[in-house]
């Protein structure tokens, strides 16, 4: 299964995709298919989350490369593998040739978070930290390949990645025959081609629902104007769907076969990573959250069965814990204030009582006394709250101002 760049342009079918899975077998594992009640409550008919965040190396990316790695002719296997990536792809081309017995090297940005990076060097890879921002790494490791004749694994754009992505496809229909409606992320789209062969081959009467984050929404204008456009400076915490441009092979697949593409913002992208933790004990990454998040959005616009592809959890535990705390602000579970109260012994105390007759958990306290705005005898406080909800927080402002206190944000 080695292709040609022109060959690799090619579609994609079902036969492809089926002997992509006869090549994973007992490489990927069969992820679990669980049930949410909670948004089968919410969307009034039932709803399954597929569980790619438990697949080797946290995310569905070891299927495609696996299948693309494994499908290189002998002599390109001899010149080793490279790949860019700020983590999830990178540590599914690191694996798959460790599997397969081939040299491989990850470009990673500067910034990737280190137990990605740490994740990468374990399954075997040589990691080269360079440039800022993914362009700039993709830049390197496409340079490298020039220079060194090593094979470049793109994360999406090629045949066989495509088709081993597809595989999940085929494990949902076998999991939830009854499936009327899957939502899945779309980033460059590889995942969602993929799925979207598999299942509309099989099944052509399922939705496929796209799911971008707003500010790396790259596929509702290039399907729009017809052909792949670029996002100027994406932006999103969802870093497994930030890209900037479609792919040149998804793109023709997911503007045939996936029904609609949604956005969904950063708050129903933190909503939907706290609601999987919470309530379905599930660790999911931002990108992996975002079908979650669709359903957030708009519970009424999916008929189920409906399945959502939880993508990925390899999650940052920095960025966790202020996606965390950004979402539960988002429910209104979470609130900053800032205020002024007279600075004398026992204020502080006194401001602290009256939070605690309204039952706000104090989270942490900022106290400022020397700063130039303010007066002689005043002090700042910023209080981080934790609240029941929006109804919660309104109380809590209530009774800080019933009390006197000046509260200034």
């Amino acid at each position: 299964m080695s292709y040609s760049t022109a060959d690799s342009l090619r579609t994609v079918t079902l036969d492809d995709v089926r002997g992509a899975q006869k090549m994973l077998s007992g490489v990927a594992r069969v992820t679990a298919m669980e049930s949410s009640r909670h948004l089968s409550q919410m969307v009034g008919a039932p709803v399954h989350l597929k569980c790619e965040n438990l697949q080797r190396t946290g995310s569905f990316k070891l299927r495609g490369a696996y299948v693309r790695i494994a499908g290189l002719l002998p002599e390109e296997r001899a010149a080793g593998v490279v790949a860019a990536s700020a983590g999830n792809h990178a540590q599914g081309v690191a694996l798959a040739s460790a599997l397969l017995g081939v040299r491989s090297t990850v470009f990673m940005p500067k910034g990737a978070p280190l137990p990605k990076i740490s994740a990468t060097r374990e399954y075997g890879a040589e990691v080269r930290l360079h440039g800022q921002v993914v362009d700039e790494t993709l830049a390197a490791a496409q340079e490298y390949a020039a220079r060194t004749g090593a094979v470049f694994i793109h994360p999406f754009d090629h045949h066989d990645v495509i088709a081993g992505q597809g595989t999940v496809g085929l494990e949902i229909l076998e999991q939830c025959p009854e499936l009327r409606t899957l939502v899945v992320g779309i980033g460059g789209g590889g995942l969602a081609a993929g799925i979207a062969v598999a299942v509309k081959a099989l099944r052509p009467d399922v939705r496929i629902v796209g799911v971008q984050a707003e500010g790396a929404a790259a596929y509702p204008p290039s399907l729009a104007a017809g052909r792949p456009v670029s996002v100027r400076n994406p932006a999103t915490m969802a870093d497994g769907i930030k890209v900037g441009r479609p792919g040149d092979v998804p793109f023709g697949i997911v503007g045939e076969l996936v029904d609609e593409v949604r956005t969904v913002t950063e708050d129903e992208l933190s909503a939907a990573l706290l609601l999987c933790l919470e309530r379905a004990k599930l660790v999911v990454e931002p990108a992996g959250a975002s079908p979650v998040a669709a359903l957030l959005s708009r519970p009424d616009a999916f008929e189920g069965p409906v399945v959502a592809v939880l993508s990925g959890g390899n999650v940052d535990p920095v960025l966790m814990q202020r996606v965390l705390r950004h979402g539960m602000a988002a429910q209104g579970r979470y609130l900053a204030v800032r205020l002024r109260l007279t600075d004398r012994p026992g204020a502080l105390a006194t401001l602290l009582g009256v939070l605690s007759v309204i039952d706000a958990n104090v989270l942490d306290v900022s106290h400022v006394r020397t700063d130039p705005r303010l007066g002689l005898t005043e002090a700042e406080v910023e209080l981080h709250l934790e609240t029941k909800g929006p109804a919660h927080c309104a109380e809590v402002n209530q009774a800080l101002h019933d009390a006197g206190y000046l509260v200034i944000g």
